[in-house]
C-alpha cells in the first residue's frame, strides 16, 4: 500500500511552478478573473495560510449566494449576518496580502517591462478593491439589499481587480500586441523572480508552445533572462522541434531533448 497523498492544497508550494503559454495574453485582454487567479497563484505557492483562507471564503461565499437564492426563507437576514462576519475575517487578511503582493511584484516587474521595451514606456499595475476605501462589513451592510434582489454576492474581494497601464493608458484597450506580448511576458518573468525569491529557489518553469507566438527579441529576452536564474529546470514543449533546438543551440543554451508520440517518449 503507498502513503496516502492527501489533498491538493497541502502539496501547493512545494514545487513552485511558472507557466508561460501562447494564452498568457488573456491576462491583459480577458475579464477580472484571470487577473485574480494570477495573483492568487503565486500567492498560494508561497503562503499556505493565504490559500486556507482563499478556499474558506470561497465556500462561505458560494453558501452566502445559495442562501441569496432562498429570498422567502424567515431567517435571510440573522443568516447573512453570520455569513457576511465569516467573509470579512478571511476577505480581510485575503485583501491585505494583495495588497502587499502587488507592492512587492511591482518592483520586480517595472524594470523587467523597461528592458523589454527599451525604457520608451511607463508601465504600471494597480490593485483595484472597493476594500481600500471602506471596510469590508460595511460594503456588505450597504449591498445587502442589493444582493437580495439580485441574489448573488455583489462586494468583496471576489470582485477585486488588477488595472494595467502603458503611458497612463489602458493596456486592455490601446496597446499594440507587441505591448501585450511585453507586458505579460513581464508579469510572468515577475512572477518568477517572486516566487525565487519568498521560496529561496527557482520555480520550475513551463514553457509551452510559445515560440511560436514570440517574436525573435522577446525570444532572446527571455531566455536571456532565464540563463541568469541559478540552477532553474525548464521544460519547453514545441510541436516544431526543430525551431526548438536551433533557438536553444543560437543562445548556447544546454538541453536534452525528448519527442512523444501518442503519449509515450520514442
Amino acid at each position: 500500500m503507498g502513503t496516502p497523498v492527501g489533498r491538493l492544497a497541502d502539496h501547493i508550494g512545494n514545487f513552485p511552478v511558472v507557466m508561460i503559454t501562447p494564452e498568457e495574453t488573456l491576462l491583459a485582454t480577458e475579464g477580472s478573473e484571470v487577473r485574480r487567479k494570477y495573483m492568487d497563484a503565486t500567492l498560494s505557492q508561497v503562503n499556505q495560510l493565504y490559500l486556507k483562507n482563499l478556499l474558506a471564503y470561497n465556500k462561505i461565499l458560494d453558501q452566502r449566494n445559495a442562501l441569496l437564492k432562498q429570498p422567502g426563507n424567515s431567517d435571510l437576514n440573522a443568516l447573512l449576518e453570520i455569513y457576511d462576519l465569516q467573509l470579512v475575517k478571511y476577505g480581510s487578511v485575503i485583501h491585505q496580502e494583495r495588497q502587499q503582493f502587488i507592492l512587492e511584484i511591482t518592483t520586480l516587474f517595472l524594470p523587467i517591462y523597461e528592458a523589454i521595451s527599451g525604457k520608451k514606456e511607463i508601465a504600471q499595475l494597480k490593485y483595484v478593491s472597493k476594500l481600500i476605501e471602506t471596510d469590508f462589513d460595511i460594503l456588505l451592510k450597504n449591498a445587502r439589499s442589493k444582493d437580495i434582489l439580485l441574489q448573488r454576492t455583489n462586494v468583496g474581494i471576489h470582485k477585486d481587480d488588477l488595472d494595467f497601464e502603458i503611458n497612463g493608458r489602458p493596456l486592455k484597450k490601446f496597446a499594440s500586441q507587441g505591448q501585450l506580448k511585453s507586458f505579460v511576458l513581464a508579469l510572468k518573468i515577475a512572477q518568477f523572480e517572486y516566487l525565487m525569491i519568498q521560496k529561496g529557489v527557482a520555480p520550475i518553469l513551463l514553457l509551452d508552445d510559445i515560440f511560436d507566438r514570440l517574436d525573435q527579441t522577446r525570444i532572446s529576452f527571455l531566455l536571456q533572462k532565464i540563463e541568469t536564474f541559478p540552477s532553474t529546470q525548464i521544460f519547453i514543449t514545441d510541436t516544431d522541434s526543430s525551431r526548438t533546438q536551433q533557438i536553444l543551440q543560437s543562445h548556447h543554451i544546454e538541453f536534452k531533448h525528448f519527442v512523444i508520440d501518442n503519449g509515450m517518449i520514442v
